[in-house]
């Protein structure tokens, strides 16, 4: 294997032209090379150190500003810059999103190559902070130091850090004193936690050596006000164990679900562990028009509640329904938009590989007595057959709405097999939506395009996408 070129190289008075992919911005270099850099903004002209050269590219970073763009705006967030996740709190909302309808434009053109209608214009989110309803935070005890720490004589204490990674470090977290994502109390709850453990001695985790006693945390909210937290600990300790929980239930009252993992695993997903119930209920409640969906732990469930609600009707909408149709809602989760349009369709099929996922669907069409919905478990490319389609019905209408790879090639040669009048496609990825939609371009024609933003202060967007029959 030949060696990386890693000679640094500094441009000077260069123009940053457009949003790139992942958040960062891209300019052009001298020798035609693109230049990817991150924390800037299209407008800005800066000087370019680069600290990484490809055949086709460079990465750098802006080490001097020499005009400002127009389109910047002062970060509200005192971790910016660090913290990697809302690379674009330092550009106008409004710029925000004509990148990210560009973005979606782009991929259908350029990579799905297909005819497309004039795109309906994206729909921006009211709340452009404070709106996630699930955040989680990992514990260190050598916390990530700032260039001036680092060059500091003073004691700078205990090193214990609750936090975010900081990107491209898998052992380095950034202690968050206020993250502007999700609405209190959940500073608060993150912050108490902190200062107990501390006040406490509590051990927190080690990431290299894999020891210590506390190692996540999550909090997810909903509109109702209900309120889940989630510690996972990497090794059982009873008493230090009750002694975090009981604090965190007297202090916070509003906490609906209090529940903790014991994790001794190298990774800390919490998909393959027992979470165990410690005070209130499994689950908190979100509602919707009316119907009422159960959150547990483990559930999927979109992390901007206000946006989904919008996003649920523009589904709704381009489906058309009647009342009359079987309609199919592939990759279903745990049944929301399958539920939220069943009240136009005759019978709703939902499908989904996750197993609790459709125990929940299950349990909310229950709850909110639904009787037109039916939820099946299993692999996609192997549920969705000529058998399965046999036994439910031929369906009018499907809604897919597939993870960021997309669609299986057998899923998409089922769905043109059985030619649905309509086929309404929600995606977090129209790269791989834009692949699909060329697959299905011999027989399907796409009328109606409209981008949805769930995800403000980022680079992420939703796409729907109605397909007709030709």
């Amino acid at each position: 294997m030949g060696r990386k070129n890693t000679d640094k190289i500094v441009f000077h008075q260069i123009q940053v032209l457009d949003a790139g992919a992942k958040g960062v911005s891209v300019a052009k270099a001298p020798d035609g090379k693109v230049i990817f850099i991150p924390n800037v903004v299209p407008g800005d002209v800066v000087d370019v150190q680069t600290f990484k050269k490809r055949k086709a590219y460079y990465e750098g970073k802006a080490v001097k500003f020499h005009e400002l763009s127009d389109y910047r705006v002062e970060p509200i967030c005192e971790h910016f810059g660090v913290c990697g996740g809302c690379k674009w709190q330092n550009m106008k909302y409004s710029q925000q999103l004509v990148f990210k309808q560009n973005e979606v434009k782009n991929h259908l053109q350029r990579i799905g190559k297909i005819e497309l209608p004039e795109f309906e214009t994206i729909l921006g989110s009211e709340k452009q902070f404070f709106y996630r309803n699930k955040m989680e935070f990992s514990f260190s005890n050598s916390r990530w130091l700032t260039e001036k720490e680092i060059g500091s004589t003073e004691d700078l204490g205990n090193r214990n850090a609750l936090g975010f990674h900081i990107p491209k470090m898998w052992d380095k977290i950034l202690d968050i004193n206020k993250c502007h994502l999700q609405e209190d109390p959940s500073n608060a709850i993150r912050n108490e936690i902190r200062a107990f453990a501390n006040e406490h001695n509590l051990a927190f985790f080690n990431p290299r050596e894999h020891s210590g006693l506390l190692r996540t945390v999550m909090i997810r909210t909903v509109s109702t006000g209900e309120i889940m937290v989630l510690i996972q600990f990497f090794e059982e300790n009873k008493e230090q164990r009750e002694l975090i929980l009981d604090n965190l239930y007297e202090k916070f009252t509003q906490i609906t679900s209090l529940q903790y993992v014991v994790n001794g695993k190298p990774n800390d997903t919490i998909y393959d562990q027992n979470v165990i119930l410690y005070k209130g209920r499994d689950y908190i409640l979100e509602e919707m028009e009316g119907l009422k969906f159960s959150i547990n732990a483990k559930s999927f469930y979109q992390t901007n509640s206000d946006q989904a609600y919008e996003l649920y009707k523009i589904t709704r909408d381009f489906a058309d329904l009647t009342g009359n149709e079987t309609v199919y809602d592939l990759y279903t989760g745990t049944g929301t938009i399958a539920q939220f349009v069943s009240k136009k369709a005759k019978k709703v099929i939902g499908v989904e590989s996750v197993p609790e996922a459709i125990i929940d669907a299950k349990a909310n069409a229950e709850r909110n007595n639904i009787t037109n919905c039916e939820f099946f478990v299993g692999d996609m490319k192997v549920v969705f057959n000529e058998a399965f389609i046999a036994q439910h019905g031929k369906p009018d209408v499907i809604i897919t709405d597939p993870p960021r790879d997309g669609m299986h090639k057998d899923v998409v040669e089922q769905i043109l097999k059985i030619a649905p009048k309509r086929v309404v496609y929600v995606s977090c990825n129209s790269a791989t939506q834009a692949r699909d939609l060329a697959l299905m371009d011999e027989k399907y024609k796409v009328t109606r395009v409209r981008p949805v933003d769930m995800f403000p202060q980022t680079h992420h967007v939703e796409n729907v996408v109605l397909l007709e029959l030709r």
